[in-house]
């Protein structure tokens, strides 16, 4: 699958710069795109360069937590969840541990722990899986809900908000918390259709409602604090869970009377090697969305649902928001340029901007999460989970749309 993604996208893109250069006269597409080819493919690496820090970091903490406990403590609170979701995981697998750590990290908008906590998940499902080649079931759920995983804490779309001067930065807090909520919810569906599991179960419907209960609670407890003070909150609970994981693991592993230094440096080769590993895997899958990009088809695909839409008599003031929902499966950078370009084109309190930051928030990036995730363990054949992972993007965007119609207010 990712392999016809990947030619899909340079074939579609290079057609598109031929036909405005032959039949609009448009040359300099050519320039762009050799130009942006040659710098994405640099700026993968420095990617991954910048990433390798993070791994080594998170993965050397992670190893600690592994040691003390703390992992198996987590994991024992899920097991009855997991046998039903991923039944061919063994219920003493220390994968359940870092998945539960990955899915908290990203609940709490924590991305810099999220992703070494999820590669390692990966690399634990890894284990279990037969068919090294293939993506396992496991593995394609985990991908899934990772990609579309409900953020309570959007610190980085508030802080943006605010220094492009939005009078209500946070305005777009709840909004963002349902439609990532109707995300996760449709993706997970999505992979137990496809993998025929029995959710319909006592099990899984108490974890269900506990989780709407959690969120429903954060919400509710943000809802009504000022804007300004859901502003300060966000960022500091984002630093002061940082800090927590930080003390809570090295307290449990001194506790354990573990050799932290050592213990540490063991997790941290481990993160230094994946990063290695991903280096190809960036590089191909960020020059071809770079291609995509600069050749104009995103640009031709918002003109085309704009007619669309109007042609249907659809309210088309979300329109100019598309750009950010095209490029946020494809790119977190580009989707975050192309949410800061609707702000500085129509103002940051306008209802495009609105809408994009919504949509920021709403999704994940799908095809990087899947190209990193998968490389790190050299899984070419992804099966069902791109297709359960874009379904869930196409309905979180279509969510974002809908909450921010009813929560704008101009």
């Amino acid at each position: 699958m990712l392999n016809i993604l990947w030619t899909s996208f340079f074939i579609i893109s290079f057609i598109a710069a031929l036909i405005q250069s032959f039949c609009f006269g448009n040359t300099a597409v050519w320039s762009e795109i050799c130009n942006q080819l040659f710098a994405t493919a640099t700026s993968a690496f420095q990617l991954a360069l910048n990433l390798t820090g993070m791994l080594a970091f998170w993965l050397g903490l992670l190893k600690i937590a592994e040691k003390s406990g703390i992992t198996e403590m987590l994991a024992k609170a899920l097991r009855p969840l997991f046998r039903v979701i991923m039944p061919e995981v063994p219920s003493n697998s220390p994968a359940i541990g870092s998945i539960v750590m990955n899915m908290a990290a990203n609940i709490l908008g924590l991305d810099n722990a999220a992703t070494p906590m999820g590669l390692k998940a990966m690399e634990q499902l890894q284990q279990h899986n037969k068919d090294k080649n293939t993506a396992s079931d496991a593995q394609i759920m985990f991908i899934v809900i990772n990609a579309s995983a409900i953020t309570v804490l959007p610190i980085s779309i508030l802080m943006y908000r605010h220094l492009q001067g939005s009078l209500n930065p946070s305005a777009v807090f709840v909004p963002i918390l349902l439609a990532t909520s109707c995300s996760t919810l449709a993706g997970f569906l999505a992979v137990a259709f496809t993998q025929k599991l029995k959710i319909f179960n006592r099990t899984i419907l108490l974890y269900l409602f506990g989780l709407i209960a959690l969120v429903g609670g954060i919400c509710a407890y943000f809802y009504h604090l000022s804007p300004e003070a859901r502003l300060t909150y966000s960022e500091t609970c984002g630093n002061a869970l940082i800090l927590f994981f930080v003390t809570a693991f090295l307290c449990a592993g001194a506790f354990k009377k573990l050799n932290l230094y050592e213990t540490f440096i063991e997790g941290a080769k481990e993160g230094f090697q994946i990063a290695v590993q991903i280096i190809p895997y960036l590089v191909a899958m960020l020059t071809a969305i770079a291609v995509l990009r600069y050749s104009g088809v995103l640009n031709g695909i918002v003109w085309g649902f704009e007619h669309l839409f109007t042609a249907l008599g659809v309210n088309t003031d979300f329109i100019p928001a598309l750009p950010t929902a095209l490029m946020k499966p494809l790119s977190g950078n580009g989707a975050r340029a192309m949410m800061l370009e609707t702000m500085q084109n129509y103002g940051a309190d306008s209802f495009p901007a609105f809408v994009s930051s919504v949509m920021q928030g709403s999704t994940e990036t799908t095809l990087y999460v899947i190209a990193l995730y998968f490389g790190a363990v050299k899984i070419s054949r992804t099966r069902s989970a791109l297709p359960c992972a874009l379904f869930a993007d196409f309905v979180g965007i279509t969510a974002a749309i809908i909450f921010s119609y009813l929560f704008y207010e101009g």
